[in-house]
């Protein structure tokens, strides 16, 4: 029985030490986003119905500040 116990403590050990280890995942800057741009003299599109618009003008997108975690 105590060899069986032995063997099990072994092999968990083993598997154990033998896995693959995981890396977290990257951390996205304000490169990897695609935002819309504002550019004077860029047309308007007129929609008619549901659209989706490949290229908007916009003129302001939100927030895209980074501030380091500190913990």
């Amino acid at each position: 029985m105590w060899a069986q116990i032995a063997l099990w403590v072994a092999s968990f050990v083993l598997s154990y030490a033998l896995q693959p280890k995981v890396k977290g995942p990257k951390a996205s800057g304000l490169s990897d986003f695609t935002v819309p741009t504002a550019e004077v003299g860029r047309p308007i599109p007129v929609l008619f119905g549901e659209r989706d618009i490949q290229g908007p003008n916009i003129v302001w997108y939100g927030d895209l500040s980074t501030k380091a975690i500190k913990k």
